[in-house]
């Protein structure tokens, strides 16, 4: 599986991505508003969960590297939403990026292309985002995607414990519809 833009690959996970992934799960900032990975073995089984929802499900949060570089970025891509919710059954679009690649609008590039291959190959007819209410940086991806957001959506996150600041989650969403108006 590779999808391609003009600056980034989104690909299936290699067992060469793992330490590379498990470094960036590491940085506090990158996984200030995500549920800790506190250990390598939490770290390679996030990334063998990807593996098997890509055989099961033809998607998953794909590897992402530069194409002019070959570096590891992070991960973005479509995942089946594994809670239950007001608006589940779903399916997400979702981006977790290191650090240095932050600000230069790769988050964005690589979300449309998953939800290019949403849309057009396999026809889903909506895709949904959510994220702390607090992650002002994954709000504005968001927003640059063209989802839309209602507040009345908003929702506590079962997986979150009810201390958890990062519990309270924003809903965005992006019809099919509404992608193919953006895209004439």
């Amino acid at each position: 599986m590779q999808l391609l833009t003009p600056r980034l690959a989104l690909r299936s996970w290699m067992d060469s991505d793992r330490l590379s992934f498990a470094e960036m799960s590491e940085d506090a900032g990158v996984m200030e508003y995500l549920r800790p990975l506190a250990t390598r073995d939490a770290s390679d089984a996030w990334i063998d969960f990807q593996i098997n929802h890509q055989s099961s499900h033809g998607f998953c949060l794909w590897a992402v590297e530069s194409r002019s570089s070959g570096i590891f970025m992070g991960a973005v891509g479509l995942l089946r939403i594994g809670f239950v919710a007001r608006f589940t059954p779903a399916v997400e679009v979702g981006w977790r990026l290191a650090r240095q690649f932050w600000g230069q609008g790769f988050a964005v590039e690589a979300a449309r292309a998953s939800l290019q291959f949403g849309f057009e190959q396999i026809r889903l007819t909506e895709v949904v985002a959510h994220a702390s209410i607090r992650n002002v940086r994954s709000r504005r991806v968001m927003a640059k995607l063209g989802m839309s957001h209602d507040s009345v959506e908003d929702f506590d996150h079962p997986r979150i414990s009810e201390s958890d600041p990062l519990r309270r989650q924003v809903l965005y969403r992006l019809t099919r519809a509404a992608w193919v108006s953006q895209c004439l």
